[in-house]
């Protein structure tokens, strides 16, 4: 993998410019269980609970081959240590396939059941959280900040609706070199809200709330103050309670320090003051915290794509408004509430220094795609989890191909 300044990639783009903005080169996808090898990876049967009305069988031997080759095709290419792919396409089948390694010391294979963390997916949960609160009328999505949170320049004209829609004009804390220098200087250390916060406030507003889209993962930290001082309990928990366990999603949490269950993959970053890579694995996400932190894995990934996309857990009013897209500036993407459409797929992306993730629901077929992989390291200036993404959609769903723009750069999530 390649030296790159961390300044210039780490925190610039926040978790959506580096999972959902960037571009892909692709390939269909079958129907299967993996547990990949170093060079070959392996399928069979990935459908735990019998969910959906998937067929029990993979995607035609064909296609799961071009699969299967596209996908490695793309990971060696990329320099990508594991990755693991899943395709579930209702009346067609489905498809899995993890390759590589999840430990480039121990060669231990990547494996279907890893947990990983999905960065900027976490987007998709906290935003579901404010949105339940707007169904109970506990909130109302044209609240300003100021209401709730103290200290925001512009925070009476900024709403609740520009911070989840990401226009809101406030800097991106992430983007703050003192932040960058002190998060890498130390990438063990822990964050409050507040402490990243102050990177951010330091900075001028870049625009007027809703002149124009700008990631920034100020602006979800802030709506999890919100859901904070409105439940009276801490994020984790309210995640918890309010979207995990009723959605089903086990294998799912959101830490409070730099806990990561078993069994999960290795992570390897070039996001670093020397520009070398490291191993992230154990990297305290608390700094991403509402706008990164959390863990999961395929299953669960998997149920979460039509869960957020369809509006499971919110009336369908609401879900209506989270779904209302606007353009990013981007060719292909325009993002709602904390949720982005490209190529008629509906979902986010995450990147974190180690991981990268799409978990994505195409309506129009009732699809669901979910990448995970082992690195963030770019390649050839984009993101290495946009390139497969765009690559299976290209072969599985070629009238609809993920095809997010060019990544801003790079930031934790």
């Amino acid at each position: 993998m390649r030296r790159r300044s961390p300044t210039r990639r780490l925190l610039a783009a926040t978790l959506l410019a580096a999972s959902v903005l960037a571009p892909m080169a692709v390939s269909p996808t079958p129907a299967v269980h993996a547990a990949g090898s170093d060079q070959h990876g392996q399928h069979g049967r990935y459908d735990r609970h019998g969910e959906d009305d998937c067929p029990p069988g993979g995607l035609d031997p064909a296609l799961t081959a071009e699969l299967d080759r596209t996908i490695d095709n793309v990971r060696e290419q990329a320099g990508i240590p594991g990755a693991v792919v899943g395709l579930w396409m209702p009346g067609k089948g489905s498809y899995v396939h993890a390759s590589g390694v999840a430990n480039t010391v121990t060669r231990e294979p990547m494996s279907a059941d890893t947990r990983i963390r999905i960065g900027s997916e976490t987007k998709t949960f906290t935003v579901t959280a404010l949105l339940e609160l707007v169904d109970e009328k506990r909130v109302k999505l044209d609240d300003p900040i100021s209401r709730y949170v103290s200290g925001v320049r512009n925070g009476d004209r900024i709403t609740l609706r520009h911070l989840a829609g990401m226009r809101s004009g406030l800097f991106p804390y992430t983007s703050d070199p003192g932040f960058v220098n002190d998060l890498l200087s130390d990438p063990y250390r822990s964050f409050t809200p507040q402490e990243v916060l102050a990177y951010g406030m330091k900075h001028k507003n870049t625009f007027k709330p809703d002149a124009q889209f700008q990631y920034s993962n100020s602006n979800l930290v802030l709506l999890g103050l919100v859901i904070e001082k409105v439940t009276g309990k801490r994020l984790d928990r309210v995640i918890h309670e309010r979207v995990l366990r009723p959605a089903r999603l086990h294998n799912t949490l959101f830490p409070t320090g730099a806990e990561f269950p078993e069994p999960h993959a290795h992570g390897y970053t070039d996001q670093t003051l020397s520009g070398e890579t490291e191993d992230s694995t154990d990297w305290n996400p608390s700094w991403a915290w509402a706008a990164g932190a959390m863990i999961s894995d395929l299953h669960d990934l998997r149920r979460w794509a039509k869960v957020v996309a369809t509006g499971e857990l919110l009336s369908p009013k609401t879900q209506a408004q989270r779904l209302k897209t606007q353009p990013t500036g981007f060719p292909g993407l325009s993002y709602g509430l904390g949720i982005f459409e490209t190529g008629g797929w509906i979902g986010h992306n995450g990147s974190l220094p180690g991981y990268e993730t799409v978990t994505v629901y195409l309506p129009a077929q009732k699809a669901t795609l979910v990448i995970m992989i082992n690195t963030d390291s770019l390649s050839g200036g984009q993101e290495p989890s946009t390139l497969l993404a765009r690559a299976v959609t290209q072969i599985a769903t070629p009238d609809h191909v993920y095809d997010g723009s060019a990544s801003q750069g790079r930031t934790t999530p």
